[in-house]
């Protein structure tokens, strides 16, 4: 099976000034966000990915851009709006500490498969399209590059989250539980039995197994052995 791995965009100006960015266009990498979508594609570098798709909002676009300048290869670049961030309607532009002060902002922390942003979108109709969105690509991957491939899709904060909700079977109303940073990179891989969620929210740690790691659909009972971590001693 593909890999899939899951790279939220680095910090934004926005997210520095407690905004909800939503779809503004021009909403660009902070100088922080910046740094840290450097330390991710670095991260990423010895993984030889085939794709890079992004949303279509600059934050991501920039975060893939550098994702893309530190691989060796030359991975397809695309944009796929079914990643692109939620709509949040009459909320895009607002500030967090006002939000908050709304009657809905209970029912996005508590049951956000009821919450439906004024003017935009609800959060399941936000979910159903992001994770049929990476489904297809996964497939499409998969078909032309074999069960080895490895691909990144740079996307945003709830739709990381809901995805990763939809692959741990994970009712969207729990999906508040699931942190994803700032250029944090989760990993799932799509079997034919079920979704195997690798790794969630991290922004540290040497990715180079996924390089040469076979992958299988089954589980290995008890745990298994793992992968192998470089032992610096011997770099």
């Amino acid at each position: 099976m593909a890999t899939l791995i899951l790279v939220r965009h680095g910090r934004t100006t926005a997210n520095a000034g407690g905004i909800l960015a939503g779809r503004t266009a021009g909403v660009s990498l902070d100088e922080v966000g910046r740094g840290q979508a450097v330390r991710t594609a670095e991260r990423l570098g010895p993984v030889p990915l085939v794709g890079v798709v992004s949303s279509p909002l600059e934050r991501c676009r920039q975060t893939a851009r550098t994702i893309l300048d530190r691989q060796p290869g030359s991975p397809v670049r695309l944009i796929d709006k079914g990643i692109t961030e939620c709509d949040y309607g009459d909320w895009q532009g607002r500030t967090i500490s006002e939000l908050a002060k709304e009657e809905l902002w209970s029912v996005v922390q508590r049951q956000p498969s009821a919450a439906v942003f004024p003017g935009g979108e609800s959060m399941p109709t936000m979910q159903a399209r992001a994770v049929a969105a990476v489904r297809r690509r996964d497939a499409e991957f998969e078909a032309e590059h074999g069960p080895g491939a490895v691909w990144a899709a740079v996307s945003h904060g709830d739709i990381i989250k809901s995805i990763l909700a939809d692959a741990l079977g994970m009712h969207l109303d729990l999906f508040q539980r699931i942190h994803v940073n700032p250029a944090s990179i989760s990993i799932i891989r799509y079997g034919s039995s079920r979704p195997d969620v690798v790794a969630t929210n991290t922004d540290a740690g040497d990715l180079s197994w996924l390089a040469t790691k076979s992958a299988d659909d089954d589980a290995v009972i008890g745990g298994g052995a793992g992968h192998e971590t470089p032992d610096p001693a011997r770099s």
